[in-house]
């Protein structure tokens, strides 16, 4: 580390060798503007500061949830503070935003005060770079070591995984269904918590994340018993959507989907009996996968309809969905993938808007190039996609409530309104009707693993985009509907789904795009295969690979 001496200020330290990722080398000057720009930070050098901010109405600066708009509101608000904390800078991400722009982000380590972050957008103008607009994540002491909305509880890390292995550096979100040895389940209910012991050992899932090398960051929230898709906790709170702050998460992964989108973990550990990856990943424009049931070993995982439970993973690209995956699978578990044809159900895409319709079909064509097959739409009556529809619900809701209905009775009070409704629903089956639903669970599904012997069924995650966080009850419950309708196809089947963003992430980010996945399933056990697939060709926008990380909000 060497110290770049401010006078008779206290010097600002650089690690060296600085670490910056992106555009090395730096453009001519670049790293001696930003020197200069923190110098005069820490020294308060109003001058300095006025000088290296672009004279211009369209400035920015974006600190403790304010936004300043132009030079002169910049400039008047800097007068009256104070100098900034000594501290270390460790790195620098760089990233061409235009021909003579450059989007900066700068870690740093006030010592004793936790990390922070800046990023400042630098143009050049009139022959120098400046900043046009500048955003600070300071550190800030006592405040919550991190969002309970999102996470029960985390470490630094929770728990390390091996020393070496496919997975080192990466970091997990372990979804609070998931046994984590020394810590109890809480299934996102505050009464089971209560109750629950001290896990003896990792969940199988949680192991071989672990042997592989990967880290758990940290345990995150789940919808009470994972029985909902909004990402909704009636005890805990909603996590936020950071690709659209206005909208709910989903769920029921919902609180590591959101540490994943907010860059807080790398890979989510998680669950899908009726979609419960597959639309999180969807709101939030994440890579996701529901594997083949019974697929990846799920000892240690609390149960919510076991005829559907499977384990799911999200990350920001479909890379590192694929090694998490090559992890869980023992290769004498994988089948290969033949795809003659990639089909298109017209009854489920008329579910969704025609915005997400279209995704859909351009996505099967795409596919359908790939792999050298047709596409060939389908035609499903109505009434039978009711049929997939009712059995579904009604195995799912007498599952749950044989799991869960006695503590839910012995415990009243306990859950969310929505949540007891469900399970409700399953108190009130009778033998006959859950007998009926089982029999049509397992003639459809039947039928639709022959469908995708050779083939790829292609439709939308979701109907339409999220619904609104201050959405009323009903409107949710309706949206679900509709969704479930989407999803149910791949429980029926027992199916891998891969629900992949085919828009370019960053243009979601920014809002040039909306969030609408497209799910794409295939035959039990080719998960590795069909996630390979996906990404090399989903994966890809105007030809070229997608960088999510350049994305992350």
């Amino acid at each position: 580390m060497t110290d770049t001496p401010l006078g008779a200020a206290e010097p600002l330290r650089v690690a060296q060798p600085l670490r910056v990722v992106g555009e090395v080398p730096l453009p001519d000057g670049l790293l001696d503007a930003f020197l200069a720009y923190d110098r005069a930070l820490l020294t308060n050098d109003v001058e300095s500061l006025d000088r290296l901010f672009d004279r211009s109405a369209h400035t920015l600066r974006a600190a403790g949830g304010r936004v300043l708009a132009g030079w002169d509101a910049i400039a008047g608000f800097r007068a009256g503070r104070a100098g900034t904390p000594t501290r270390v800078v460790t790195g620098l991400h760089v990233r061409r935003a235009g021909e003579a722009v450059l989007l900066q982000a700068e870690t740093t380590d006030p010592a004793g005060r936790g990390h922070g972050v800046q990023t400042q957008l630098w143009g050049r103008v009139d022959g120098a770079w400046r900043v046009l607009a500048a955003h600070v994540t300071a550190p800030q002491p006592g405040s919550a070591p991190f969002d309970r909305r999102i996470w029960r509880c985390v470490g630094d890390p929770l728990v390390r995984g091996a020393a070496d292995g496919p997975l080192s550096g990466v970091g997990v979100a372990v979804k609070d269904l998931f046994a984590v040895r020394g810590f109890p389940i809480g299934a996102g209910v505050p009464a089971w918590l209560a109750e629950a012991a001290e896990e003896p050992r990792h969940a199988a899932a949680v192991s071989a994340l672990l042997d592989a090398g990967a880290d758990v960051v940290g345990i995150a929230r789940t919808d009470q018993f994972a029985f909902s898709l909004a990402g909704q906790n009636a005890a805990y709170g909603t996590p936020p959507n950071p690709i659209r702050p206005d909208r709910i998460p989903g769920g029921s992964t919902s609180g590591p989907t959101t540490a994943v989108a907010l860059g807080q973990a790398d890979l989510a550990l998680g669950t899908d009996t009726a979609g419960s990856t597959r639309i999180p990943a969807s709101y939030q424009a994440l890579w996701g996968i529901r594997t083949s049931h019974g697929l990846v070993d799920r000892t240690g995982l609390v149960p919510l309809a076991g005829s559907f439970d499977t384990v799911g993973l999200l990350a920001r690209e479909p890379g590192l969905v694929v090694r998490a995956l090559e992890t869980l699978v023992p290769p004498a578990s994988r089948r290969a993938l033949t795809v003659r044809r990639v089909l298109v159900v017209d009854e489920l895409d008329a579910l969704a808007e025609d915005w997400l319709a279209d995704r859909a079909l351009r996505a099967a064509e795409r596919l359908a190039t790939a792999v050298g097959g047709e596409t060939t739409h389908l035609t499903i009556a109505s009434d039978r996609i009711e049929r997939w529809f009712r059995a579904f619900r009604t195995v799912q809701a007498a599952e749950a409530w044989q799991g869960h209905g006695r503590w839910i009775s012995d415990h009243p009070g306990s859950l969310g309104e929505d949540v007891e409704g469900r399970f409700r629903a399953g108190a009130a089956l009778t033998e006959d009707e859950v007998a009926a639903a089982r029999d049509a669970v397992a003639e459809e599904g039947a039928e639709i693993r022959a469908l995708v012997e050779d083939a790829l069924i292609v439709v939308p995650t979701v109907p339409s985009l999220p619904p609104a966080l201050d959405a009323d009850p009903t409107e949710i419950e309706r949206h679900r509907g509709a969704t479930l309708r989407l999803n149910c196809l791949a429980g029926l089947g027992g199916l891998p789904s891969v629900s992949a963003p085919v828009v370019d992430r960053r243009a979601v980010v920014v809002g040039a795009e909306e969030p609408g996945n497209v799910c794409v399933l295939a035959r039990p056990g080719s998960d590795v295969a069909l996630a390979a697939l996906c990404g090399e060709v989903l994966g890809r926008t105007s030809g070229r690979p997608v960088d999510v990380a350049e994305a992350a909000p």
